[in-house]
């Protein structure tokens, strides 16, 4: 079993890894701050020292390893130079014998509600997405020169134990009216750790994969749904007008694209079985946490 490095060790990658050791693998992962270095040695996992700023300084890989790539670009730009810095630096002697990256269905940009496959153009509306398809297209590339296979996981909003908007909810404030809302598309965190390892097995086709639940809803459906988990009263409604003055830049950006993320190839191709193909099913797996 080959070593597995993940970059960005955040919960994803702490499910990820928790996934990999019950399997008996060893776990590396880079780190910048000795908080973080400490709490990843508590859970039996190998730290590297390294800034993605700084890729020049960056530790070598573990020999033969297989390379989570979980790690944000910056938060300004429309590309990603920590993905670029990071593929420059791998030598040729010391190529991973896999990459998976989490990617986001945002590159697909606001299609009015329509399905999107694999297939589907890619038109990032925002700047957070259009980081994400540059380092898409940096890896792609990447991956030609080298032979390295490589797998790009498409995932839209996330959610689960511990990743609920509970402040959001319980503090009253406005959401966009059912009437108005945009479709969305979500996965659960431990479905979404599984596809990842899944995708890091050798037996997978590398490739694009869009990642999802397959059950898009709205913003407003979920935090309803969030707010009876919670035993609160719904958020208040808003129309788009009013919306636009009263909440953040940063949600308005999601409230204006929709799309439905269509997730027949994942399914098919990496043969996962979800646990959580609904909301109400992973939603019930948050209150017994």
């Amino acid at each position: 079993m080959p070593p597995i490095y993940i970059i960005g060790c955040g919960d994803i990658g702490l499910r990820v890894a928790q996934l990999w050791q019950a399997r008996g693998a060893i776990i590396h992962a880079l780190v910048r701050s000795p908080a973080s270095a400490s709490a990843l040695q508590t859970r039996n996992i190998m730290v590297l020292s390294g800034d993605l700023d700084q890729p020049e300084k960056l530790p070598p890989l573990p020999t033969q390893s297989m390379v989570y790539y979980f790690a944000p670009p910056p938060t300004r730009g429309v590309i990603d130079p920590r993905m670029r810095g990071f593929l420059d630096v791998i030598p040729n002697d010391r190529l991973p014998i896999r990459v998976v990256y989490i990617s986001t269905s945002g590159v697909y940009g606001d299609v009015r509600g329509a399905w999107v496959t694999e297939e589907s153009p890619v038109n990032p509306t925002v700047d957070r997405s259009r980081r994400r398809l540059d380092a898409e297209q940096a890896l792609q590339a990447w991956a030609a020169r080298t032979g390295v296979p490589v797998v790009i996981l498409r995932v839209p909003g996330i959610y689960g134990p511990g990743r609920l908007p509970v402040e959001v909810v319980k503090s009253g404030r406005p959401i966009l009216s059912e009437a108005e809302s945009m479709y969305t598309n979500r996965i659960h965190a431990d479905d979404l750790a599984n596809i990842c390892v899944v995708a890091g097995e050798q037996r997978s086709p590398p490739g694009i994969y869009n990642v999802s639940d397959g059950n898009p809803g709205s913003m407003a459906q979920y935090f309803k749904a969030v707010a009876d988990l919670l035993g609160v009263p719904h958020p208040p409604e808003v129309g788009m007008e009013e919306a636009k003055r009263v909440l953040s830049a940063e949600m308005m950006s999601y409230l204006t694209e929709s799309r439905r993320v269509d997730n027949s190839k994942m399914l098919r191709d990496l043969g996962v079985m979800l646990k959580y193909p609904t909301l109400t099913e992973g939603l019930r797996s948050c209150r017994d946490n």
